[in-house]
């Protein structure tokens, strides 16, 4: 007394077949607008758009004194390790940012433990390492990235604008970029209004 007969199973199995290969190809259907938003988060910048925010209350309170506290994923381990030397301290992109070595070290340990490899894809156009082939300190506005993220941006917007001075004013016209956001929904220029592409 076989309460499956042979044929009940064959028919169990083919059923399921052809539910799978159904389930497949409804699966499989490609949503033209999933693929645009693919093309369009190809970039560093744009697959980042939110990066960790700064959690660190010493690298908030003494590198923030100056300037945006910027996330240590903007730059890869290297970068903030050339950047946190002594010596670079005491030279900070024109000005003296010397700490003492209990500072130095907590810092530069947050920023080397926090910064991502991807970050690698950031090397400024034709140096290997953020500004190794120049002997200058490591800029984030340097990389590849992020001058294809502004390349569109007229200087007179940035440079220009009393208000910004600066492409290293990142928080002037990212309005969350203290948050780590860097979406484009969130760019207001002051003097300008919101940017699109």
């Amino acid at each position: 007394m076989n309460p499956f007969p042979f044929k009940s199973v064959l028919t169990l199995l083919l059923s399921g077949t052809l539910a799978m290969g159904s389930a497949h190809l409804a699966f499989a259907d490609d949503d033209d607008d999933d693929d645009e938003r693919g093309r369009e988060k190809s970039g560093w910048f744009d697959s980042r758009e939110t990066l960790a925010p700064v959690v660190n209350a010493t690298y908030s309170e003494e590198c923030g004194a100056c300037h945006m506290a910027y996330q240590p994923g903007l730059l890869p381990p290297q970068a903030w390790a050339q950047i946190m030397t002594p010596d670079a301290l005491a030279n900070h992109y024109g000005d003296d940012a010397s700490l003492s070595e209990a500072l130095r070290t907590e810092i530069s340990a947050f920023l080397g433990a926090n910064a991502t490899d991807v970050a690698q894809q950031m090397a400024p156009s034709g140096a290997s390492n953020a500004g190794a082939a120049s002997g200058s300190l490591p800029r984030i506005t340097e990389s590849t990235d992020f001058k294809r993220e502004h390349d569109e941006i007229p200087a007179r917007l940035v440079t220009g604008n009393p208000e910004v001075g600066s492409f290293s004013q990142c928080n002037a016209c990212h309005r969350k970029a203290a948050e780590g956001n860097y979406d484009e929904r969130w760019i207001d220029i002051p003097g300008h209004g919101p940017w699109k592409d």
